[in-house]
């Protein structure tokens, strides 16, 4: 099967949709199929995607690069511009892009008829759009001309972020996320409570599929006492946030759990509001940007894991931190409905209280037991939510879709 993986964030990139893209492309190579990526080209690569966008055949014709070119295949349909994606695990097509005004950290892509002339050129059997809002519009409008069928994956709560960036907003980004998900074959929601939303504005043609988790890379085992002593030389109890550094995570709402006596708030992450949450979170480590193992250590190595953000559509940081087998304080919200059984694997909050979540570090806190039994109870309950498994989900559904449009040109 040839897919096209059209995604607003791709790694370098560290963030849900871009991992998510990343395991989507892997699963596809491991499994036979023929993937290849269209995103936004990234701070490093940005440079070399403009450059590329102004030689004459740009456009419309691409030439093989040893760096993107998948190992399974030379032919024309798999050549891309020549990037910088070496790690990639099958083509990746870069588009020119700009840095989001005061995030840099989120680049919009530019527009581009390359878009439309890769799904041609590699044939693709479906288009899969990774969290369309900008990039994903294009593929689908592309993908609509063409004639090919359309997955479309809903990733992020974009009303919340409206909500939050600009205190309105709301309507005007369900209309946009409406548009692209109706046009679509099938809309992939990876909660249920990301289903009511989408089901609650109009959405047509929801399926639930959610996200895996890497159990071999994130463990209990990985748990450090070198760096445990590091980050609390006092034996403290380490409260760790994993994620963006950024208005709609709320990670301001760790400020009571930095009071309390006898606990270490580890923050791992970068983003615009690191500045303001130094001030805000006194005593707080925080350790910038972590990825691979050195994250899964980290995660091991924590006490509680808190997730403070309640616009998660699903949520990955508490899914790792439970493979890891640590507890999670998480709001009652969105994502973490589905991952957290509250008393058993950890507990759920309010979202926006502050006070919840000091009370819930403090109850883990009082009862090591307690912690312990939770985090044993975590890792068993994602065991099975591997890569893997969800990736095989996500080829029936591109099956079912492709089985539908055979059946209506019958």
């Amino acid at each position: 099967m040839r897919v096209v993986i059209v995604t607003e964030s791709f790694p370098p990139d560290v963030n849900g949709v871009a991992h998510c893209a990343l395991q989507t492309a892997r699963h596809l190579v491991a499994r036979g199929h023929d993937p290849l990526v269209i995103a936004p080209a990234s701070s490093a690569a940005a440079s070399a995607a403009a450059e590329a966008a102004t030689s004459p055949s740009s456009s419309a014709s691409f030439s093989p690069s040893p760096s993107t070119t998948s190992p399974r295949s030379t032919s024309p349909r798999s050549a891309s511009p020549r990037t910088i994606d070496s790690d990639a695990p099958c083509p990746v097509v870069r588009i020119p892009s700009l840095p989001l005004p005061g995030y840099p950290q989120v680049r919009v892509a530019l527009p581009s008829r390359r878009v439309a002339a890769t799904l041609a050129a590699h044939r693709a059997d479906v288009v899969h759009l990774a969290g369309p809002f900008v990039l994903g519009v294009r593929g689908m409008a592309a993908a609509a001309r063409l004639g090919i069928p359309a997955v479309a994956v809903y990733q992020t709560d974009l009303a919340g972020y409206a909500r939050t960036y600009m205190g309105a907003g709301e309507a005007a980004a369900w209309r946009r996320l409406r548009a692209v998900h109706s046009a679509a074959d099938r809309t992939l929601a990876p909660s249920s409570a990301a289903m009511k939303d989408l089901e609650e504005h109009r959405v047509p043609r929801v399926r639930l599929w959610p996200r895996g988790v890497d159990t071999v890379r994130f463990r209990p085992d990985l748990r450090d006492d070198e760096l445990r002593r590091r980050l609390a030389p006092n034996g403290e109890m380490i409260v760790g946030y994993v994620g963006r550094l950024a208005p709609e995570k709320h990670v301001e709402l760790l400020s009571g759990a930095c009071g309390l006596p006898g606990v270490r708030v580890v923050i791992v992450g970068d983003g615009p509001s690191e500045p303001s949450l130094r001030a805000t979170l006194p005593g707080a480590v925080f350790l910038g940007r972590r990825t691979g193992d050195e994250l899964a250590r980290i995660f091991a190595s924590f006490d509680v894991f808190a997730h403070t953000g309640p616009y998660e559509t699903f949520c990955q940081t508490v899914q790792e931190a439970m493979a890891s087998g640590t507890p999670v304080v998480a709001p009652a919200a969105g994502g973490p409905l589905d991952l957290v059984d509250h008393g058993r694997t950890g507990l759920l909050v309010p979202p926006h209280d502050a006070r919840a979540v000091t009370g819930a570090v403090r109850d883990l806190q009082a009862d090591p037991e307690l912690r312990a039994s939770y985090g044993r109870t975590a890792r068993a309950m994602v065991e099975g939510r591997t890569w893997a498994a969800v990736g095989d989900q996500l080829l029936d559904h591109y099956a079912e879709v492709l089985s539908a449009r055979t059946a209506v040109v019958a």
